[in-house]
């Protein structure tokens, strides 16, 4: 499933974003009601310094490990998906409050860094049930105050699809069986 979702999580991505367009759906108009309440706490889980430490942590720990390979994928992967988020915000030209919106780059960055603390500790139950409530609740704060909900699903999308790339790239012999002869 790993090597199959990078281009099943982008095509998603681009459905969605041309299937929602400039305007909005009501499942965004019902988290837009929430806007300005006590949810606003919940943009701690996205926030820069808060996905920082957790990227720091994970790079600490495959240095520690001297995983190198995976210690370049934890540099590497954050930037990419600053990147294209940004090119896709561009692609989709969906707006809120006069800035770009589709997809959130918050909520992207928030799913690589938490995924790539995934791949540096191992994917252990309790691990990936906390970092599934964290992205849940990070993703409900942004779709509740700067985002659409279908914006944080289109960052939740481009972010797992980059997680998947890079649980790959980092051990291809894992993912891919390459014939010798």
């Amino acid at each position: 499933m790993v090597r199959w979702w990078p281009p099943i999580g982008l095509a998603a991505l681009a459905l969605l974003g041309w299937a929602v367009g400039a305007g909005t759906t009501p499942i965004d108009d019902w988290f837009q009601r929430a806007h300005g309440s006590v949810l606003g706490w919940l943009l701690f889980f996205t926030d820069q310094r808060t996905i920082a430490v957790i990227l720091l942590g994970a790079l600490a720990l495959a240095g520690y490990r001297r995983r190198w390979l995976l210690t370049a994928v934890i540099v590497a992967t954050p930037v990419v998906a600053v990147w294209l988020s940004r090119v896709f915000k561009v692609w989709f030209g969906r707006e809120k409050g006069g800035a770009l919106a589709y997809p959130s780059g918050h909520t992207t960055l928030m799913v690589v860094a938490v995924g790539m603390a995934i791949l540096v500790a191992g994917a252990r139950l309790w691990l990936v049930v906390v970092a599934s409530v964290w992205t849940l609740l990070g993703m409900l704060g942004q779709a509740a105050t700067y985002h659409y909900f279908t914006d944080v699903v289109g960052g939740l999308l481009l972010g797992s699809a980059l997680v998947c790339l890079a649980a790959v790239l980092r051990s291809p012999s894992r993912h891919f069986r390459f014939a010798s002869r």
